[in-house]
């Protein structure tokens, strides 16, 4: 039976670990990050991939820093044949990577070369891609530039933000890792090469990149409100507060009012906000002092003046 190392931390690791488990292999360890202080209380808490490994009774690892001397020992005691990665949160050293006989094995969320880097969906929808998948490749010490094995493509949504495609390329991952593993092992594929001429890499989210510059083209300010949900969020000044922005699609407008100047706001019309080019009509927000709920609804009950401006420099 072929001993597996499984390396993940997120959400979008769990089925690939489900995926292993239920096709019979040997997962032999799961290493994942550190529990980490979560909520208002800030209490330690383990990560959705360590939850599913104690559910399935598999033996966890939890390092800092797994090319750390204990996390190198530790690997190489379990003897795995293959590691499997997704999304675990730390760069592989090629004394790591040179542990398993098969080599280590990368389920990344772009279609490589495109995407590299540690947020490929958000940066998919952020440059308004109108398809993403996930490649299946073998690790090396570049940052997600070793060869491929297979590859899966899907359409994105014209409203799906960042965290739902991530549940559904998370499934698709999964299914792909759980097709392709056993023709790699029985060497019946070849890796092939990334074509180093349409790499693209793609720096890690930042809070402030969700601050909204109303005068850009708002056909980019809705893949920014998609591309950064559910983190950073969107988010501009408005009287009265901070206004978060979840979901949004740019509209037409022959209005000449300067950007961030809300057009609308009405339970009937909607709220839409003049931009550079065009306007955009939130969708989802949450309001200062508000649970987020759709702008129509938020509108029913409270008010937000036409003529208003939201903006970086609104004084609250």
């Amino acid at each position: 039976m072929t001993r597996v190392v499984f390396m993940g931390t997120p959400e979008f690791a769990v089925p690939s670990l489900r995926a292993l488990c239920d096709a019979g292999y040997d997962v032999v360890g799961v290493f994942t990050q550190p529990d980490r202080p979560a909520g208002r209380g800030r209490k330690l808490t383990a990560c959705p991939v360590k939850l599913e490994a104690l559910k399935r009774e598999l033996p966890v690892f939890q390092f800092e820093k797994v090319k750390a001397p204990e996390g190198v020992a530790q690997l190489k005691a379990l003897k795995p044949d293959v590691t499997v990665t997704a999304a675990f949160g730390q760069i592989l050293t090629r004394e790591i990577l040179d542990i398993p006989a098969r080599g280590t094995v990368n389920v990344h969320a772009s279609l490589l070369p495109k995407h590299r880097g540690s947020a490929p969906i958000n940066w998919c929808i952020l440059n308004g891609d109108r398809e993403a998948g996930v490649t299946l490749m073998l690790t090396d010490v570049g940052i997600d530039t070793g060869d491929m094995l297979a590859k899966v493509a899907t359409p994105v949504g014209e409203l799906e933000t960042a965290g739902e495609l991530t549940g559904r390329l998370s499934a698709l991952g999964a299914e792909l890792l759980r097709e392709t593993l056993p023709k790699y092992l029985a060497g019946e594929i070849v890796p092939e090469k990334q074509d180093e001429a349409l790499s693209s890499y793609e720096p890690m989210l930042k809070k402030e990149m969700g601050e909204i510059d109303w005068s850009r083209d708002a056909r980019l300010i809705a893949n920014q409100v998609r591309g950064l949900n559910p983190w950073p969020c969107a988010c501009t000044g408005m009287a009265g507060g901070r206004l978060k922005i979840y979901l949004a699609r740019a509209v037409e407008t022959d209005s000449d009012a300067a950007p961030g100047t809300v057009l609308t706001a009405s339970p009937k019309a909607g709220l839409v906000v003049k931009c550079g080019a065009g306007a955009l009509e939130v969708l989802e927000m949450q309001a200062p002092g508000a649970k987020r709920m759709a702008a129509k609804a938020y509108l029913a009950g409270r008010r937000i003046d036409e003529g208003s401006a939201f903006g970086k420099d609104v004084e609250a």
